[in-house]
């Protein structure tokens, strides 16, 4: 348990400094490690579902520090995903005149 918290927390943390115009990149405090754990460990899923189950190749265990370049490719695609709905989900709920 504490080793997915971390290795979702330092995938987190690295995809969101190597993405550009990150939407959760104003955030400061607990709010942003919850925000980096979450993408990380979505990315460690993300991955795992890529390159294991559909690939067949790396390691079969899900949140381990052997799936960490998959779980980093994962937290990549996952970040802009998850901005993008974050996005389309607040200009919904802004009134138009």
């Amino acid at each position: 348990m504490v080793g997915a918290i971390l290795l979702g927390l330092v995938v987190g943390v690295l995809a969101r400094v190597l993405t550009p115009r990150d939407l959760f990149r104003n955030m400061s405090g607990p709010t942003s490690w919850l925000v980096s754990i979450g993408t990380g460990l979505a990315g460690a899923l993300l991955g795992y579902l890529i390159f294991t189950v559909l690939l067949g190749i790396g390691d079969t265990d899900l949140f381990d520090w052997g799936g960490f370049l998959s779980a980093f490719i994962g937290a990549l695609i996952v970040l802009p995903l998850v901005g993008w709905i974050v996005q389309r989900s607040n200009a919904s709920k802004t009134p138009r005149a």
